[in-house]
């Protein structure tokens, strides 16, 4: 048996790890687990919400990510014929008109999916002459859907180079360069003005940034074009797809450079590069 009363074996000089100091390293561990669902919950548009979390996140207007993710909801359930979704359609309507682009952006995919409404097939003609670029491509995209070619003009110019407009007049100071991938937001520069204030240049779709219409550090006037961005194959292969349902003969120029691709052009854009050529050749002779 052993003594009771025998001392406690000797310990190392040293820093104790007990007390504050044990909560101390928990805390951290517990951070590196829970920051990054923390984010993920955040960002990740899939999370279901009740009709009630819907209402409330339409309607608040000070974090668009909330509408965004009620947006998407309010997709997903229109893809499934859950016609309980019409209650929020006013909102969707009036979501058209929002003064953030990123809003107007999801809106105008979202009116996409229900296409026995009328009210969205007008909303939609009218958002094709939306400031924004990808605001346009999305209701061009959506209006697809109801059989309206409306968006045909906007449809065969994402298979293009984008001309960015200068934003403001002064002096361009190139932060990237030809080769470099885009977003829409992405930081490509300032613009400079003489009264000592500065622009930031930010891009409003996605590609890779081909060209810079202006030398660095030159003068530009606002609205000339000020860079050129070849378009992403996301964006190339839903303009595709959309040019298989209402593609003209003519568009066959703008169609080709992507059934002849190189390696930069995944092996997907170019087969639907080749169904819509035969397509919208078919119709020259029909």
């Amino acid at each position: 048996m052993s003594d009771a009363s025998a001392p406690a074996p000797a310990r190392a000089a040293g820093p104790s790890f007990g007390g504050k100091w044990t909560y101390a390293v928990l805390a951290v561990a517990l951070l590196f687990v829970l920051m990054p669902f923390l984010f993920w919950n955040a960002t990740w548009f899939g999370r279901p919400l009740t009709d009630d979390q819907i209402s409330k996140s339409l309607s608040d207007h000070k974090h668009a990510r909330e509408i965004q993710h009620a947006l998407t909801q309010l997709e997903i359930r229109m893809e499934r014929n859950d016609t309980s979704v019409r209650r929020w359609y006013p909102q969707l309507i009036s979501l058209a008109s929002d003064p953030l682009t990123e809003i107007r952006v999801t809106d105008a995919w979202v009116m996409g999916q229900d296409t026995t409404s009328e009210d969205f097939h007008e909303v939609l003609r009218k958002m094709l002459s939306d400031p924004q670029p990808m605001v346009q491509r999305n209701a061009a995209l959506s209006l697809v859907r109801f059989g309206d070619d409306s968006g045909h003009g906007v449809i065969v110019g994402m298979l293009q180079p984008f001309a960015m407009p200068a934003p403001t007049s002064g002096t361009v100071r190139e932060r990237l360069k030809p080769g470099d991938a885009l977003n829409p937001g992405t930081l490509v520069g300032h613009i400079d003005s003489g009264d000592r204030s500065s622009s930031e240049i930010r891009v409003a779709v996605p590609g890779t940034l081909t060209a810079w219409a202006v030398a660095d550090k030159s003068a530009i006037a606002a609205g000339r074009s000020l860079l050129f961005i070849a378009p992403s194959n996301e964006i190339v292969w839903e303009a595709l797809r959309a040019l298989y349902l209402i593609g003209k003969p003519e568009d066959a120029t703008a169609i080709e450079p992507y059934l002849r691709g190189g390696e930069d052009v995944p092996s997907q854009v170019r087969e639907q590069a080749r169904l819509t050529l035969e397509r919208v050749r078919s119709r020259s002779s029909s």
